[in-house]
């Protein structure tokens, strides 16, 4: 009998949950959790609520003059735990529903304060501030929630070593307010939109608050001394207690949303009609179910998938492998963290437009879990090659299935596990895994991942795109070690991609080679008032080759970075390869040069240029290349921004220019409020190309025009009001840019928490 995931996966999820609920429950049960004796202070006691609060930045009610209070003493960056240069106070408390929070930060000069009207998380430059909680206390994970002065929201889900991942969205409030002396923030953070150990008595969380105070230099202000000399800041973290008997509720979310869309196209190009396009009205629904205060099972019924913001524009000529784009779907980037590995063996991007979805996502004392399944109409392919990378859309519908585990042993230690599969009759691609993140000192990290595919192409496809037919199987293996102290880094990595490894859910352009990488960089901190806070120097270099012995690439990289002054950055690189790519070998040195300033909270300035030589991939010879790419963005007032990006590249070969390429765009935001904005984007690409030096046919010149007009009301990232205009417009050697089709769509989305 054929597998059917669309099956099997979902009356797995629900078994899962059900043995994850009950029986893993009894390991979060015995979670060592130490509140002292009863005749002990607990120290860093939140303490209930002594009365309702109002989220409104006055701070006037009674129950904050009770809150714990802490201090945000040190500055940790740029410089090294010294005393911070501004006084900042954070305060929590907690009722039977939310957790709150609130700053109090003083400034001297508050006509500086920089906080601007925008969008949620599009206020980095600000002044800000945060809070993080680590509510497992497991020292591996924690919840970023913030605001800027003005309150402005920004969440995010932070790993350790991975950075923050700023796809999460909670429902959450904020109020922020400018003072005669600072200014004032408040958050109230429904605990059913959190995570927390399971427990029947009070809790023990990681806490740690930061203020961003960017001025000539941006300063890092937090509660906590950081040691540079330990890897794990989740681990350096001050445990907060309390919140007994805090429970999310039935912690029920059900977003039901209505949109309607139509596209006219031209019959012709030029000169065509416009043919008036049949109009899309589609009702969908998102829930999501807490089937325990750590696990979350989600669903969705014909869900509106489409992407509201246009993605970034990139540079895609002369580039052998395929591009890598973020994700923006909410379905796909909520609980995105638990499905993370070492290296892309889950990329969402690959799912067009699923029909239904069904996930679920939490941890249960040191078992962590993230599942899902979801059908797609069409099925997108990434057909990997060791010097090369092509893909195909096929219109055939597939069912995606991911399971994926993690299991902690001890504080520093993670191993875990990871399934995929997407399948459709004479198609098939399955992918099973394990891995392992192990910390055994403060300053060493070793990373190791071993992956092992099956896939099946239909035979049209094998041989419309030269794949192998039949069934063909092959193993992915990754190691990767860091050493981080305060002034030294060095890092080892080793990659082998066997040539017939799939991973039709993933992004692993690469294959059918093995790839040693090396590094150190030696890092001075200067001393607190100095014109310049951190200079860095380093070099790495990398051996590939394919499973023949055959060389791919072998090069070094020697470069050297600077901050300063102006929150001023630089980053200066100088390169020296040998590449191989279609039977001949290539000697290479290139120079790169990336940085930029923001000399005030209103305008900063980032540029990135690479000039040398490079291959050109097209007709398998050498070239000399120029890439300069600026962006620039401006602040008008506390509404209006202006974002402007531009790359040039050109490519110089034997005989005269091969092509000049040019993308640039234009967006400009006006901000009503912290819920509105509209928004206007206007993305340009022109490729010029001189057709006599290429050995295949092509057009001279290739031009592109897209433009979007959005009016966006959000009151939280699901209840929602979208409203939209779009075109495109293309021009070749014959026409010039000419509207090509429009589109007209509305969308509402609602969000009951019950």
């Amino acid at each position: 009998m054929p597998f059917r995931p669309w099956i099997k996966i979902p009356a797995l999820l629900l078994v899962l949950s059900i043995a994850l609920s009950g029986s893993l429950s009894l390991a979060a049960d015995r979670l060592p959790i130490n509140l002292g004796s009863a005749d002990e202070e607990v120290p860093n006691l939140v303490p209930p609520a002594t009365t309702p609060i109002v989220i409104d930045a006055l701070l006037d009610e009674g129950a904050w003059r009770n809150a714990l209070v802490l201090e945000l003493n040190y500055e940790f960056d740029p410089g090294e735990n010294v005393p911070a240069p501004v006084r900042t106070e954070v305060l929590l408390t907690y009722d039977d529903y939310n957790l709150y929070a609130a700053f109090r930060c003083w400034d001297d000069h508050p006509d500086d304060i920089r906080a601007h009207i925008t969008d949620r998380e599009e206020c980095f430059g600000d002044d800000h501030v945060n809070i993080h909680i680590d509510t497992f206390n497991d020292e591996r994970r924690n919840f970023t929630i913030g605001t800027n002065a003005l309150g402005v929201q920004m969440d995010a889900v932070a790993a350790v070593n991975r950075g923050w991942d700023w796809s999460w969205d909670g429902i959450w409030e904020s109020a922020g307010r400018i003072t005669e002396w600072g200014y004032v923030v408040e958050y109230a953070i429904p605990f059913n939109q959190l995570r927390f150990q399971r427990t029947n008595g009070s809790q023990v969380w990681g806490f740690d608050a930061w203020r961003v105070y960017p001025r000539g230099v941006e300063h890092f202000i937090g509660v906590i001394p950081q040691d540079l000399n330990n890897n794990c800041w989740q681990c350096q973290m001050i445990k907060i207690h309390g919140f007994a008997g805090v429970a999310p509720g039935r912690n029920l979310e059900v977003s039901p949303t209505v949109t309607a869309a139509r596209t006219d196209e031209r019959s012709d190009l030029p000169g065509g009609d416009f043919q008036r396009g049949a109009g899309r009205n589609d009702f969908g629904a998102t829930a999501k179910w807490g089937l325990t205060p750590n696990l979350t099972l989600s669903g969705t019924l014909n869900p509106d998938f489409s992407q509201v913001e246009a993605d970034a524009l990139q540079m895609d000529i002369n580039e052998p492998f395929a591009l890598y784009y973020s994700e923006k779907r909410p379905f796909f980037t909520e609980g995105a963290d638990f499905f993370r590995t070492l290296k892309d063996a889950i990329y969402t991007r690959t799912m067009h437009e699923p029909a239904w979805g069904l996930k679920l996502t939490g941890k249960e004392g040191v078992h962590t879990i993230g599942a899902y399944a979801v059908r797609d109409s069409v099925t997108n392919l990434i057909f990997p090659g060791s010097q090369e990378s092509s893909s195909a859309s096929l219109s055939r519908g597939s069912t995606a299935s991911v399971l994926r585990y993690k299991r902690d042993i001890g504080s520093r230690y993670t191993l875990g596990a990871l399934f995929t599969d997407r399948e459709d009759r004479d198609y098939l691609n399955r992918v099973l895994g394990f891995d392992a993140d192990l910390r055994p000192t403060e300053v060493d990290q070793f990373q190791l991942q071993l992956l092992g595919s099956v896939t099946r192409y239909p035979n049209e496809t094998a041989e419309e795109f030269d794949q192998p037919v039949g069934k063909i199987n092959d193993t992915f293996i990754a190691f990767e070690y860091d050493r981080s102290t305060r002034n030294n880094y060095w890092w080892l990595d080793y990659d082998q991609v066997g040539p017939d490894f799939r991973a039709d859910l993933g992004f692993i352009p690469r294959v059918g080679f093995r790839n040693v990488e090396g590094g150190y960089f030696h890092t001075w901190i200067a001393d607190p008032g100095l014109w310049w806070s951190r200079f860095r120097i380093g070099w790495e270099a990398n051996y590939y080759e394919d499973f023949d012995g055959n060389l791919l690439q072998k090069g070094g990289v020697g470069w050297l970075t600077f901050q300063g002054v102006l929150q001023s950055y630089l980053h200066i690189r100088a390169h020296s390869s040998r590449e191989a790519y279609n039977d001949r070998e290539f000697d290479l040195t290139y120079y790169s040069l990336q940085g930029g300033f923001n000399p005030s909270g209103n305008a900063s300035f980032w540029l990135y240029t690479r000039v040398g030589d490079r291959i050109d991939y097209d007709n398998t010879r050498h070239g000399r290349q120029v890439y300069i790419s600026p962006e620039l963005e401006f602040k008008l007032g506390k509404h209006l921004q202006l974002d402007v990006e531009h790359g040039y590249q050109c490519l110089v070969v034997a005989g005269g220019r091969l092509y000049t390429a040019n993308i640039s765009e234009l967006a400009v935001i006006y901000q009503f409020n912290t819920r509105t904005f509209l928004r206007c984007i206007l993305q340009y690409r022109d490729y010029q190309r001189d057709p006599s030096l290429y050995l295949d046919e092509i057009d001279a010149e290739e031009q592109h025009l897209f433009t979007q007009l959005l009016f966006s009301y959000k009151i939280n990232p699901q209840t929602v009001f979208f409203l939209g205009y779009s075109d495109n417009h293309d021009g070749t050697p014959d026409y010039s840019l000419t509207r090509s089709d429009r589109s007209f769509f509305l969308k509402l989305g609602y969000a009951w928490l019950l």
